[in-house]
């Protein structure tokens, strides 16, 4: 953690340090192994309870079909290469299999250390790894019913058979046992017996798949994924978190315990290769796909660049292939070093890279494109707002000027949000706020004010800093995550930043001074002095 990377990255290697492989002290195999299956199920578990089916919808075609042809393309890619290099079919299936997928934790470490969570490229690559998530569950089916048998005709179609019972009895379940389970549960007030519950169903649902001959940790994250809809979710996963945190570290030191450091360099170009085709060839593909449905240069690089690793399934894909014998030590062991590789890159690549794109898209031409209500003259004679990035920020600004008749205008990069304005009659420019170019077009030389709501600090920064050369008498409103930020973001010439978690903690000691019977006035002083 404190070099910076993945916790996954750490378990590795404390189990290359009790492997066979190395000397010293050598683990007990059979125990981790055991404790490693408990891990995996309640990994499973906790991602599945953690992705919101409701918002993958909401994403619409951009993740569910740029991942599923993600996936399909970086399945035949590994299989291709596995082939070149002398693999057999099943060794270069799993390689497909294993490039296919990414980490929305380290997705969500590596953006969230940057503030860029609710940026377009953020939700995207988030969505993006939740369909990729959810192809494990096709994939894992089919390479065990393949694996098992040598052959995709009938075995494959029982396996898949299999499957849709167990669906048919476990959609059910979640949707209307579970919750009401939980509910009950919860009316008890006793976090024992909730949690308890929380156990018994990761580890009942977990059982019932085996039954159906459907892996452990499968039937874990289908049952985590119908828990994610109801209202008890983030409790339930609360209480899951100790367990996986727990046990998911014994089962990537399983997996660190069966790499061989000693192949690993003999074959450290086979193991560049595969760090290169997961960071390299897969990040190119996303931004390949990702540009084909009009994203702009930064979010088409950006979430290349965020998806361009590995993920937990990955290694859970590459160990299943070893558990079933259909993936060789040497082919296990490559898999692994590049799985690991790419996550140790993830976050001093994404750190390097960003300055350059937004670099490049500054200097990129302006997509002035306004909507019907094109802001000529007549917007000119009035009062006009230029409101930069219209999420949830910039939506609830745009909402309260049109209720009082104002003019604005919004600088968007999110193709879908520029669509709706313009279909509204809203005046839009679709690109980067942060790229001069586009700026000029917005009007800051008659503007009333400037009210810069994107989430990107950097950005921020950039947008600030031009919108005060340009008119040295233009207010400009900007968010902050932090005191150092908001001092930063003053210097440049923003005439009142906003800290978010301050505001918050204010507007709460406001309302609870007043419940108290403290008057308007002096609950108002103390507001101020607060925010000073």
């Amino acid at each position: 953690m404190r070099l910076g990377q993945s916790p996954i990255v750490g378990y590795i290697v404390a189990g290359l340090a009790i492997g066979p492989f190395t000397p010293g002290v050598v683990g007990d195999a059979q125990i981790v192994d055991a404790l490693a299956e408990l891990g995996v199920v309640f990994l499973l578990f906790a991602i599945g309870a953690q992705i919101s089916i409701r918002d993958l919808l909401r994403v619409g075609a951009v993740a569910a079909i740029g991942g599923g042809a993600q996936v399909l393309l970086t399945i035949g890619l590994g299989f291709g290469v596995g082939t070149l290099l002398g693999w057999t079919p099943l060794e270069a299936l799993f390689l497909g299999a294993v490039l296919s997928n990414s980490s929305s934790t380290v997705i969500a470490k590596v953006l969230g250390e940057r503030g860029e969570m609710d940026t377009e490229h953020g939700r995207l690559a988030i969505a993006w790894s939740t369909v990729q998530d959810l192809s494990t569950i096709i994939l894992i089916v089919i390479l065990t019913a393949v694996s098992t048998t040598g052959n995709v005709d009938e075995e494959l179609f029982v396996a898949m058979g299999r499957a849709l019972v167990f669906l048919a009895v476990l959609v059910p379940a979640g949707l209307w046992v579970f919750p009401r389970v939980f509910e009950a549960l919860a009316a008890t007030r006793s976090r024992e017996i909730f949690l308890l519950g929380v156990v018994g169903v990761a580890l009942g649902t977990a059982l019932g798949a085996s039954l159906f001959g459907i892996s452990l940790a499968l039937g874990a994250f289908l049952a985590g994924l119908l828990v994610g809809e109801s209202d008890l979710s983030h409790q339930v996963v609360g209480e899951a978190l100790p367990f996986r945190d727990l046990f998911a570290g014994l089962f990537f030191v399983s997996v660190g315990m069966l790499v061989d450091p000693g192949f690993v360099v003999q074959n450290l170009p086979l193991a560049l290769l595969m760090v290169g085709l997961i960071v390299v060839v897969k990040g190119v593909l996303v931004s390949v796909i990702t540009a084909l449905f009009g994203f702009g240069l930064r979010t088409t690089a950006l979430t290349g660049l965020a998806l361009a690793q590995s993920a937990e399934f990955s290694f859970l894909m590459a160990r299943v292939g070893e558990d079933l014998g259909a993936i060789g030590s040497t082919v296990f062991s490559v898999m692994l070093v590049g799985a690991a590789g790419s996550i140790v890159l993830a976050s001093p690549l994404h750190g390097a890279v960003t300055p350059l794109v937004r670099r490049l898209e500054r200097r990129r031409p302006a997509d002035a494109g306004f909507a019907a209500g094109d802001p000529g003259e007549r917007e000119a004679r009035r009062r006009l707002a230029v409101i930069c990035g219209f999420g949830r920020v910039g939506h609830l600004i745009g909402t309260a000027l049109e209720r009082r008749g104002f003019a604005y205008i919004v600088i968007e990069e999110d193709a879908r949000i520029v669509r709706e304005l313009r279909a509204r009659g809203v005046a839009v420019i679709r690109g980067t706020a942060a790229n001069r170019n586009v700026l000029d077009q917005a009007r800051l030389d008659v503007a009333a004010v400037l009210a810069v709501a994107v989430p990107d600090p950097v950005a921020v920064r950039t947008i600030v800093e031009y919108g005060r050369r340009a008119n040295p008498r233009l207010p400009i409103v900007a968010r902050a995550h932090s005191a150092t930020e908001r001092e930063a973001l003053r210097r440049l010439g923003a005439t009142l930043v906003v800290v978010g978690e301050t505001e918050l903690s204010i507007q709460m000691t406001r309302y609870t001074l007043r419940r108290l019977g403290i008057s308007a006035s002096e609950t108002e002083a103390i507001a101020q002095g607060l925010r000073h």
